[in-house]
């Protein structure tokens, strides 16, 4: 009885213990800072800890996304429709929830405020940057990327992510990676479809314009 009673004890603290841990495990400054424990590793060592991303590295800014778009990409992640080396093994190793606590926690912060970009004096107004973010080239059947992404690439809802101020690298990598077919999670293949239908310059030249572009602050 005495052995039944310590045994009794024993398995009722494991069982605290486990229903604890995941929970604390499961918090946002846990997994942005610390990780799950379970292969994936702070959200921060890449992102900042503002959430700002890193531009030299091309880490994208998440602070103040939609939480429906952030929830969406890192399950397309998870299950491989949108590729990426570091990414992928991440957002398999989080679960549902994680990536769900992840994503609401990025929408709610404020976006990091950004000096505008100085432009090149050289560079004329209307650069091909300008005129494909601006007005698009409808001769190729191309329309303005603010048309979808908004005034100067604010974003719009869960489908239209912001690009301004989103590192050049990392909106000239995604732009590559729709047209060469491994990022394929867009909505109708808008994004396939219009990606091909750019040069590489094209493709410098809009990522480069985007990234000059102000973020404010607050949430976009």
């Amino acid at each position: 009885m005495r052995n039944s009673g310590l045994e009794g004890i024993v398995v009722g603290v494991w069982l605290a213990l486990a229903c604890a841990s995941p929970a604390e495990a499961a918090t946002p400054q846990t997994l942005v800072s610390q990780g799950n424990g379970h292969g994936a590793p702070p959200c921060q060592s890449c992102h900042g800890a503002d959430g700002g991303g890193q531009a030299t590295a091309g880490f994208p800014r998440l602070a103040g996304l939609d939480a429906d778009y952030l929830r969406r990409q890192l399950g397309d992640y998870a299950r491989g429709t949108r590729a990426n080396a570091v990414m992928q093994p991440i957002a398999k190793a989080l679960s549902t929830d994680e990536r769900g606590t992840v994503a609401a926690y990025y929408a709610r912060l404020p976006v990091p405020a950004k000096a505008p970009a100085a432009k090149p004096a050289d560079r004329p107004a209307d650069d091909t940057g300008a005129t494909l973010a601006t007005r698009g080239r409808w001769s190729a059947r191309v329309p303005a990327c603010e048309q979808c992404h908004g005034p100067g690439g604010v974003g719009v809802g869960a489908n239209f992510p912001p690009l301004a101020g989103q590192p050049a690298a990392y909106i000239e990598t995604q732009l590559k990676a729709w047209q060469q077919g491994t990022r394929r999670n867009d909505p109708l293949e808008l994004m396939q479809h219009l990606s091909r239908a750019l040069s590489a310059q094209d493709i410098a030249a809009v990522a480069q314009w985007f990234a000059a572009q102000p973020t404010g602050s607050g949430h976009e």
